[in-house]
């Protein structure tokens, strides 16, 4: 299985007096033209999004939202689970992907620190190796989800992206 894990754009900030409650934050315009910068990118790596998971917060729906569109997926088939909240246990994410066995191309949208430990988790790592950047991504190679075997094949930043074009 093939698993992009992306970690929402940039949102208000919660400094801002009109920032609202956590879970409602939402991207910011910069955020949003960043985070379709990368999906095009993305896409244009010819990935074919099989399942689409994100964390139920704005911030990470609009970013699953942006990658649907440029990966021609159903924005209404995008998943939204509570095992990529900030704060959830990484393996339960891997857990509830191992129920989809005949599936090989997931994309999933969340949170930091959350992000990296997800990663550090489906490769096997005792403790985080990436710090993502906001819409950055990282794709893992799974060949097993339970337990978890995986390998860090590319990870990208929305600078990186932006210095090739």
């Amino acid at each position: 299985m093939q698993l992009y894990i992306v970690r929402h754009g940039i949102a208000i900030d919660r400094e801002d007096p009109k920032c609202p409650p956590e879970a409602e934050r939402y991207l910011t315009e910069e955020g949003v033209e960043k985070t379709k910068q990368v999906a095009e990118a993305v896409a244009a790596l010819g990935i074919q999004a099989e399942l689409m998971f994100s964390s139920p917060y704005v911030r990470a729906t609009q970013t699953a939202a942006i990658f649907a569109s440029e990966l021609e997926y159903s924005k209404q088939k995008i998943r939204r689970t509570d095992s990529l909240l900030p704060g959830a246990e990484p393996g339960a994410f891997l857990r509830e992907l191992a129920r989809e066995k005949d599936v090989s191309t997931v994309l999933c949208f969340g949170h930091a620190p959350h992000v990296d430990g997800l990663l550090a988790a489906a490769v096997g790592a005792s403790r985080h190796i990436t710090s993502m950047k906001k819409a950055g991504v990282a794709l893992v190679e799974l060949k097993r989800l339970s337990p978890p075997n995986g390998q860090l094949v590319w990870l990208i930043t929305p600078k990186l992206i932006r210095k090739a074009k």
